[in-house]
C-alpha cells in the first residue's frame, strides 16, 4: 500500500473545496506552481488523473476517493489532537488552518435548531466548516467525500456510512398579516394558491410545491416563484410582503404568536423527516457530532417520520 504525502493530499483537497489553483495557493500559502507540481507528483503516484481540468473543476472517480482519504487524514488528526488535549491541557495543537472538519447541512436547520448544537465543539476548538445545501441534496457533499456527514432528507444509508433518523422537521404557509388579508382573506386553499407569489430558497427547493400538493391532495402544480437563497432572507422577504413561503415552524412560530405573520392553512403541516449520515469510522470527533446533533435534534425536531415528500 503506498504512503501519500498529506501536503499532497490536503493540496489536492484545496484545490477541490476552493473551486481553483490559485485560490488553493492563497489557503496553502504557496505558489500556484507549487500547487501544480503538488498534483502532478500525487497523480503521478496514483497513476491516473485527479481532478478535471474544466470550469468548474471537479474530482475523477480517483480524485473523489483520494479528497475522502485527504478528510479522514483529517479526522484521525482532529482525533489526535483531541486526546493530546485531554493529557497535556496547556498544549495549543499543531492542526493547521486548512484542516477543517467539513459536515454539509441543509440551511434551515442551521437557522433553527443545528448551529446552537455545535456550540461548544466550536468553542473547544474543533476547525468545522459547515456546507449548505437544499435537505434533499447534502448526501451528494457526503457521497462524493467532501463531508464526513450531512444532515439530509435522505432515508436511505450510502455505502460506507452508518445513518441514524432526527427526527421530523415542520413546515407551514405564512404570509405578512396584511398581505394575507389583502390577497387571501379566507386562507390559502386549492382554489387561490396559483393567484400570489411564494418566496422559495433556490430553484432546488420543492417545499413550496410539495406543501400545495400535500395539503390540497393534488398530483402536480404551478407556482409563481421568487427565489431568495437564504433561510433568514426567506423569512424577511416575507416580512417585507413578497408573498407566501413555506418555512419552518421553529422559525417562525414567535412572529405568528406576535401577529405579525398569519399561518395560511393552520390545518395543515408538512413534515420533512430529517436524517444524520456519517462514515462508519472509530472516531471521537465524529462520535461528538453525531451526539450534539442527536441531542438538538431531540430538543426540536418532532420525533417519528413523515410521509415522503411529493415530488413535482
Amino acid at each position: 500500500m503506498s504512503t501519500f504525502d498529506p501536503d499532497a493530499l490536503e493540496c489536492l483537497a484545496a484545490i477541490i473545496e476552493e473551486g481553483g489553483f490559485e485560490r488553493a495557493a492563497q489557503r496553502l500559502s504557496i505558489t500556484q506552481s507549487a500547487v501544480s507540481q503538488r498534483l502532478r507528483a500525487l497523480e503521478a503516484q496514483v497513476g491516473t488523473v485527479l481532478i478535471v481540468r474544466s470550469r468548474p473543476l471537479k474530482p475523477t472517480p480517483a480524485g473523489q476517493l483520494m479528497l475522502k482519504h485527504a478528510k479522514m487524514m483529517r479526522l484521525l488528526r482532529a482525533d489526535l489532537e483531541k486526546d493530546l488535549k485531554e493529557l497535556a491541557p496547556s498544549s495549543t495543537g499543531s492542526g493547521r488552518e486548512e484542516e477543517r472538519i467539513s459536515v454539509a447541512i441543509n440551511a434551515d436547520s442551521i437557522a433553527t435548531w443545528a448551529l446552537p448544537a455545535l456550540d461548544a465543539l466550536a468553542q473547544n476548538g474543533l476547525p468545522i466548516e459547515i456546507i449548505t445545501d437544499d435537505q434533499e441534496f447534502t448526501h451528494e457533499w457526503l457521497r462524493e467525500g467532501q463531508v464526513l456527514g450531512c444532515v439530509t432528507s435522505l432515508g436511505q444509508a450510502l455505502r460506507g456510512c452508518k445513518m441514524e433518523a432526527l427526527g421530523t422537521m415542520d413546515y407551514v404557509a405564512v404570509a405578512r398579516a396584511d398581505f394575507a388579508a389583502q390577497h387571501l382573506p379566507k386562507g390559502l386553499n386549492a382554489h387561490n394558491f396559483h393567484k400570489v407569489p411564494f418566496v422559495a430558497f433556490n430553484r432546488k427547493d420543492n417545499l413550496q410545491h410539495g406543501f400545495v400538493m400535500k395539503a390540497f391532495g393534488l398530483p402536480r402544480v404551478m407556482l409563481k416563484q421568487l427565489f431568495v437563497p437564504s433561510s433568514e432572507g426567506q423569512v424577511r422577504a416575507v416580512q417585507a410582503g413578497w408573498g407566501v413561503s413555506v418555512l419552518p415552524a421553529l422559525r417562525v412560530r414567535d412572529l405568528i404568536e406576535s401577529g405579525e405573520l398569519v399561518n395560511l392553512a393552520p390545518r395543515h403541516r408538512l413534515g420533512v423527516a430529517l436524517y444524520w449520515h456519517c462514515w462508519n469510522l472509530s472516531s471521537d470527533v465524529l462520535d461528538a457530532l453525531s451526539a450534539a446533533l442527536r441531542s438538538a435534534a431531540a430538543d426540536n425536531l418532532r420525533p417519528g417520520v413523515d410521509a415522503k415528500l411529493p415530488k413535482q
